[in-house]
């Protein structure tokens, strides 16, 4: 029984304690500090402070410091009469799927439509897509620090969307570091770096998904990086960057059927598009070769039509322009153009790739086979004409 009654109270004295250990610690914790307890808390805090300020491991803040402040974005205003004939170029005609950044607004109002741009010299060129600034009436470039300021157009390239502004301001940002495509790799890590839906500048990530992309029907000149990482309404000529923060594409379109990144991109190579900068600011346009023809893709159904033997490549001529360049050297329709200065032409992009590269003037040597015989022509490359405005 005493057993009993010394348990009975040696159990209420431990809650009693308990319970005032209990209040103490809630209400005035400062009252059990010891030095000991005091150490303890400041080696944990110190532990605490001296991680701060260090990268995550995997991190790319180093490269989006070093790139982003070169990043603009870019707001256009055009009237309704513009607006009007932009609506009737229809942005998706050769496949739906196919979204650009155009951002046009109703054409009985002036419109107004955001993209991104690229700060590539410290002489204030910018580097952005024709898209994006194509029949603007003014254009202005909101800097990294803010400040919003008037740019003018120094020339645009529709058939590679290429365009190039110029500002005129003190202590720009530092301009970018033009990246080398040639160290690029699929599977390699890349960021886009622009201004998507005008919620400011936005960073993602992706990898690059394949390069060389082309017939897609974007682009008259095509040879685009594709990425995963997500591209956007208003990413349009902003920066593809490598995990270096070097550049390494101009953001253009996107593969989507709602308008949104579903994971597939397309960014110009800077090689590409630093070509056609400077032609644009030696000259204010791009010059291309020309010999005027109409060229299709050989198949097998279309070789066996015209009696070609299985191991013949090249690209039919099913046009010749009556007094053009290639007319004039004695190339008629039918013919099949074999290579160009040496150069097989085994598809229609291969043939305007290189008809395109050489000056023109220049004279330039045709292989062509004409009733199962090989002719060598001699054709002196022309201009190739602007590309025309689809308008209502």
């Amino acid at each position: 029984m005493n057993m009993n009654r010394l348990w009975l109270v040696f159990t209420q004295a431990v809650t009693v304690l308990l319970a005032a250990l209990f209040i103490v610690v809630a209400l005035k914790p400062e009252w059990l500090n010891t030095s000991s307890s005091k150490s303890l808390v400041n080696t944990i805090l110190i532990n605490q402070v001296s991680q701060d300020g260090q990268l995550s491991p995997g991190s790319y803040h180093d490269a989006v410091k070093r790139s982003m402040p070169a990043v603009v974005n870019i707001f256009t205003s055009k009237s309704p009469a513009k607006s009007s004939a932009r609506a009737g170029k229809n942005p998706n005609s050769v496949d739906p799927l196919f979204k650009f950044f155009f951002g046009d607004q109703p054409p009985e109002e002036p419109s107004a439509s955001l993209g991104s741009g690229v700060l590539v010299s410290a002489d204030g060129y910018i580097l952005t897509n024709h898209h994006v600034i194509s029949d603007a009436n003014s254009i202005d470039v909101a800097l990294s620090d803010g400040r919003k300021i008037k740019a003018r157009v120094i020339g645009s390239d529709p058939e590679t969307d290429i365009a190039v502004l110029k500002v005129e301001t003190k202590q720009l940002p530092t301009a970018i570091t033009l990246g080398n495509v040639d160290s690029i790799h699929v599977g390699d890590v890349v960021l886009a770096i622009g201004n998507p839906f005008g919620v400011g500048q936005t960073v993602t990530s992706g990898i690059i998904s394949a390069l060389g992309r082309n017939h897609l029907g974007i682009n008259t000149f095509e040879n685009f990086i594709q990425t995963d990482a997500a591209i956007n309404p208003g990413n349009s000529g902003g920066a593809l960057v490598d995990t270096r923060g070097n550049l390494i594409g101009i953001n253009t379109a996107i593969f989507s059927n709602n308008g949104g990144s579903m994971g597939i991109g397309f960014a110009i190579p800077i090689d590409l598009a630093k070509q056609v900068m400077n032609s644009i600011i030696a000259s204010g346009s791009v010059t291309r070769g020309w010999i005027g023809v109409e060229p299709q893709n050989l198949n097998p159904e279309l070789s066996d039509s015209l009696g070609l033997a299985a191991n013949i490549k090249g690209v039919l001529l099913s046009g010749v322009l009556n007094g053009g360049p290639a007319f004039r050297s004695g190339a008629r329709p039918g013919d099949i153009l074999i290579s160009v200065d040496g150069t097989p032409t085994h598809d229609v992009r291969g043939l305007l790739d290189k008809v395109s590269s050489i000056n023109p003037g220049n004279e330039a040597e045709l292989k062509i086979l004409r009733k199962g015989k090989e002719l060598d022509l001699k054709v002196q490359i022309g201009q190739r004409p602007k590309p025309k405005k689809l308008l209502n």
